[in-house]
């Protein structure tokens, strides 16, 4: 019986990876991701941080792209894809971060507030409903600004600013199928509350969480970048896409590839994350299936 539900579950997982692989704009993002992700995991071995990165060289300022510095250099001699390829190292970590500790802190509050329902449904969900009122960006800067710009602080920001949004979700999932009959055979049996919120609920109520996770990050990212534009998140000399373009914004004028990638590297990664989600969902979705 554990066999027969272990080769369902692989069957599912093949499904929709094929579902997945027929989708050629997912399949786009995807490997624009994966290719983004191995820059960042070996940026040190690309460049080195502190002689390349951090290292200032008032000499070489401002030199656009050519052999040497394939993105040209910023205001102060660093060189830009370099400083890049460092900066998506601190925006993937961010982003994958904070969206995973805002899933795990939603989808419990969403799980038990679905599942139990009544005063604890209702205490919980108009404490979402507070945190709801307030743009989550502005509730991002407000954590931040209260505890100090820094990147673990910026990732309890945006997480916590992005809780609402997955205890709804999961919310949502959980009372389409807490009477289910296998919840039922659950209880039947003497499964515990915990054991089958853990164990049953919320591995069934993972399909939207997923996708709304790969949208989130680019939200989260997105966050990030904002954040330290106008100077409340990763702080100089520290690379991070927002504070380039920061910086180089009044440079634009007569040095436009110092502003110019970094929003386009932020553009990027936001719409390769928006196209994988969008085949994730689409391959998640039953109703969406030929």
């Amino acid at each position: 019986m554990e066999k027969q539900k272990v080769n369902k579950k692989n069957s599912q997982w093949a499904e929709i990876a094929r579902m997945l692989a027929k989708n050629k704009m997912a399949m786009l993002g995807l490997v624009i991701l994966i290719i983004l992700v191995v820059l960042a995991l070996f940026a040190d071995v690309i460049a080195d941080y502190e002689t390349v990165v951090i290292k200032q060289n008032l000499s070489n300022r401002l030199v656009p792209p050519n052999s040497e510095n394939w993105l040209g250099t910023d205001e102060f001699g660093r060189d830009i894809f370099a400083r890049l390829i460092h900066g998506a190292r601190v925006s993937l970590k961010v982003g994958i971060l904070a969206v995973g500790l805002s899933i795990i802190i939603g989808g419990t509050l969403g799980a038990i507030a679905g599942f139990y329902g009544g005063y604890i449904d209702n205490v919980i969900m108009r404490i979402m409903d507070i945190f709801l009122a307030v743009p989550s960006i502005l509730l991002a800067i407000a954590i931040v600004s209260a505890l100090g710009p820094s990147i673990i602080n910026l990732m309890i920001a945006i997480s916590i600013s992005s809780v609402p949004r997955y205890a709804r979700i999961v919310r949502a999932s959980v009372l389409s199928i807490r009477d289910q009959e296998f919840i039922e055979a659950a209880k039947a049996i003497g499964a515990s509350n915990a054991r089958i919120i853990f164990k049953h609920i919320i591995p069934n109520s993972l399909a939207p969480v997923i996708v709304q996770g790969t949208l989130g990050v680019a939200s989260a990212i997105l966050s990030t970048a904002g954040l330290s534009f106008i100077g409340l998140g990763i702080q100089p000399p520290d690379p991070e896409w927002g504070s380039m373009l920061s910086g180089g914004r009044q440079y634009l004028r007569y040095a436009w590839w110092v502003t110019t990638f970094p929003g386009v590297a932020i553009m990027i990664t936001i719409l390769s994350l928006n196209l994988l989600g969008d085949g994730l969902r689409d391959a998640l979705d039953p109703r969406l299936k030929q």
